[in-house]
């Protein structure tokens, strides 16, 4: 592969439906080979701090709303998940373009010595933060001596 050298288009030429169709050969001759990511199929990006007492969780949702989101914690599992239903709505007739968009999106983090009292969210400028408390869980297990 190192023979073949990526062509990128200029994308201001090319108003057609296949830039993503381009973009992915553009991508798969990429010398690196490393995996690429799309705004397409991604989902909101997530970041977990863990302290002693909790984990603060942070999750990216610009432009979503308090009521968009779900949040819930399941058997060790927090799940934050966003449901968007956008449509623009024109009050004329003979239009020619109206849209319609719904997407959904979910992440869930194991958090394995979480406790299910105490967790507090709080939605702020597009950041959703969660303190999610810790609880001591005894270690079980053993160390077993091989013969």
């Amino acid at each position: 592969m190192a023979g073949l050298i990526p062509f990128n288009r200029n994308r201001n030429l090319r108003a057609s439906g296949w830039d993503g169709f381009y973009n992915m050969l553009d991508d798969f001759f990429n010398d690196t080979w490393l995996p690429t990511r799309s705004l397409i199929s991604d989902t909101f990006k997530v970041d977990v701090v863990e302290s002693d007492e909790a984990y603060a969780v942070e999750a990216e949702l610009p432009g979503v709303k308090k009521n968009e989101v779900d949040l819930a914690f399941n058997d060790g599992r927090l799940t934050i998940s966003v449901r968007r239903e956008e449509q623009t709505e024109e009050k004329k007739k003979n239009y020619i373009h109206k849209e319609r968009r719904f997407s959904s999106m979910q992440r869930s983090i194991f958090l394995a010595d979480a406790k299910e009292d105490g967790i507090r969210a709080k939605m702020e400028d597009g950041v959703l933060h969660v303190s999610v408390p810790k609880q001591d869980i005894k270690q079980t297990g053993r160390v077993i001596d091989i013969e």
